[in-house]
């Protein structure tokens, strides 16, 4: 008997208590709103230890032998920011901030210290949603759909235009006119009065042959001999 207490000792001699408090937050206002199935644990290779949120808001870890361990609070409805828990073999606590998917040497900053016993706060990084809400229609979505962009600019150029041209300059109206008739699209659209439309005279085959298309005035001869001749 006296050999297990003696074997005993050294266990207990480097056994740390951990105190683990959470505030109140802009996030968190009264942290006694938190479920009861609110847990904190504590975990290193080859142990864990498991803490139930008490009364007073707090965790407490007892017996926590040297080692470096991770400290992680669940909770149903927040999500806290998990901390760096190093017990030295001297009962020496000192609890750092940690970042997931870094590596364990990169510790953050130290929220918590002391010989034997240790404090520390928890800090509540956001809110838990498992439920997203469905946004409701608005008129002004349909100013971000692009082809009703395109509509409404083209709607506005259509009804401003002749309103436009009627307040322009009399030189600057004609010469509007005499570009627009030279312009392509011009002569597409108003190719009749200027001797036919000149996209009903594209030889389509010819263009697709590589042969220089026929013009009208060598068509028109080649029908008047084909006249004679019959």
């Amino acid at each position: 008997m006296r050999l297990l207490s003696i074997l005993a000792l050294p266990t207990l001699a480097f056994a740390a208590t951990l105190h683990l408090s959470i505030p109140p937050s802009t996030l968190l206002p009264n942290p006694a709103t938190l479920p009861p199935s609110t847990h904190a644990t504590l975990s290193t290779l080859g142990q864990s230890h498991t803490a139930l949120l008490q009364r007073n808001n707090a965790f407490t870890f007892n017996n926590v032998s040297a080692g470096s361990y991770l400290l992680d609070i669940n909770c149903r409805d927040y999500h806290f920011a998990p901390l760096r828990v190093d017990v030295g073999a001297e009962e020496k606590v000192e609890v750092w901030q940690t970042f997931r998917g870094n590596e364990w040497d990169n510790k953050g900053e130290k929220v918590g210290e002391g010989v034997g016993s240790c404090r520390a706060e928890g800090r509540v990084v956001g809110g838990k949603a498992f439920y997203e809400a469905r946004s409701g229609f608005s008129p002004m979505s349909l100013l971000q759909n692009p082809m009703i962009l395109l509509a409404v600019v083209g709607f506005g150029l259509m009804v401003g235009m002749p309103y436009l041209l009627d307040s322009m300059d009399p030189e600057m109206k004609k010469e509007f006119e005499e570009h627009q008739k030279k312009s392509p699209l011009g002569g597409a659209i108003g190719g009749g009065a200027a001797g036919g439309n000149p996209l009903q005279n594209f030889d389509m085959a010819a263009w697709m042959a590589g042969t220089p298309a026929k013009s009208s005035s060598a068509e028109n001869e080649e029908a008047a001999r084909s006249r004679k001749r019959n």
